[in-house]
């Protein structure tokens, strides 16, 4: 039962960043919930030596974060907003290189991860406003809001204080030692939930208040779908956009994605327990996979061909770069055995990304043309 839970949780945790490009807010708040609450349902209802998940997990962080950010090149209308959350993701990204090469928390306290609450914010608005009405000053003011007075401390709290919040909440708040089970502290101290239920109820007043009554009229219903009342972009613009890319080899956007799943997958070696693959030759190695598929796929378009669907072209993608890393051998020593299932996961979490990106850059492109 326990590798029953273990292999759902870690499945909901992969399967659910993928819902992120249509439906970015509740998939990616979902995916931040499990995030917080997965080692607590092992440490509840499983008996699982946990040591080893840690560096699952910060990888997994990883992994969503790297789909919002590819999401917002399908989805955000407000160009400001896709460079201030462009600025951020990629901010984070090199804390998170620097502190897995020199294990120094404090790094991740100067690198805060204010991306996903950015991301957050603006879909959020989207909800029911346009969000094309932001202004610059208001981006820029929100994400310094969201770095000063929330990622700070939480930073802080969490990588260099190093305080568990379940165990403080018990101890400080509850009374009870850390070791107790919620029923136990809320049986010690019925007062602290009651008193908690006032204060959300107070918030949900507050939260409407503002709704109703401060903040502009809206501009749409309500809505979670990013298709839904979501500005069209010319599809045979698109395509065109995207047979132009592909005449040139060497641009940005192959930089950028060179430079994006380098770091991932450096981040992912450092985190992926038993491997000894330098950075150095992970960046290289992926950037190699990189440029072989990059130039199939720009051949593939120049030769009149498309995609199709978005899970055929990765199905294709992975089929190619599976045989590109067995032929070549280039990622973690493939030859032998113990990385393989490393490996494995490198390739898969290279073709997702750059086969969204791939999907998305050119919708991106087309939207902001003029």
């Amino acid at each position: 039962m326990d590798g029953v839970i273990f292999a759902a949780v870690v499945a909901t945790r992969i399967a659910v960043p993928l819902a992120i490009p249509r439906f970015p807010l509740p998939a990616m708040l979902a995916a931040l919930v499990m995030d917080g609450i997965d080692q607590t349902i092992f440490q509840t209802v499983t008996s699982l030596d946990l040591s080893g998940y840690q560096a699952y997990d910060k990888a997994l962080d990883v992994y969503y974060l790297s789909i919002a950010y590819v999401a917002t090149l399908r989805n955000w209308t407000n160009f400001s907003a896709y460079g201030v959350s462009r600025f951020l993701y990629y901010y984070r990204l090199v804390g998170v290189v620097l502190f897995e090469l020199t294990q120094l928390r404090w790094v991740l306290l100067v690198f805060p991860n204010t991306f996903e609450y950015f991301f957050d914010f603006y879909e959020g608005v989207r909800t029911r406003w346009d969000p094309r009405r932001m202004s610059r000053s208001l981006l820029i003011g929100g994400a310094a809001f969201i770095w000063i007075f929330i990622k700070l401390p939480q930073e802080w709290w969490i990588h260099v204080a190093q305080l568990d919040m379940t165990d403080f909440i018990k101890e400080e708040v509850f009374g009870v030692p850390a070791e107790s089970t919620w029923t136990e502290a809320i049986t010690a101290n019925p007062t602290v939930v009651l008193v908690a239920a006032i204060l959300v109820a107070l918030l949900a007043v507050l939260g409407w208040w503002l709704l109703t009554r401060r903040l502009p009229a809206a501009d749409r219903p309500f809505t979670l779908d990013a298709d839904s009342q979501q500005p069209a972009v010319d599809k045979v613009a698109i395509r065109r956009r995207r047979e132009r890319m592909a005449e040139t080899f060497l641009d940005r956007e192959l930089i950028e994605k060179v430079v994006l799943v380098s770091f991932v997958s450096v981040i992912f070696g450092q985190m992926l327990p038993g491997n000894d693959g330098s950075p150095l030759g992970i960046a290289i190695g992926v950037g190699l996979v990189i440029l072989v598929n990059t130039t199939v796929s720009e051949w593939f378009i120049r030769r009149g061909r498309r995609w199709g669907t978005v899970v055929r072209q990765f199905g294709l993608m992975l089929a190619l770069n599976v045989v590109i890393v067995g032929v070549a051998g280039i990622v973690l020593r493939l030859l032998s055995a113990e990385p393989f299932q490393h490996a494995l996961v490198f390739v898969l979490l290279l073709t997702l990304i750059v086969t969204l990106y791939d999907r998305y850059r050119p919708v991106h492109l087309t939207r902001f043309s003029r």
